[in-house]
């Protein structure tokens, strides 16, 4: 038996598509605002983080 057979016997199976693309646009809108907002310099340190030591800062 094929796996679509079995999705067709569960109830209200067209749930779960739709949250989940609700739930990654959520995410997806919430990342974006987070890094128009978040402070600059805390971007550039986090930048800099896997080459500390050099003086491109």
């Amino acid at each position: 038996m094929k796996f679509i057979h079995y999705l067709e016997r569960i109830t209200g199976v067209g749930i779960y598509p739709l949250t989940s693309l609700a739930i990654f646009f959520l995410f997806f809108l919430v990342m974006a605002l987070w890094s128009a907002r978040a402070d600059k310099t805390y971007i550039r340190i986090m930048k800099n983080i896997p080459f500390p030591d050099e003086n491109n800062q």
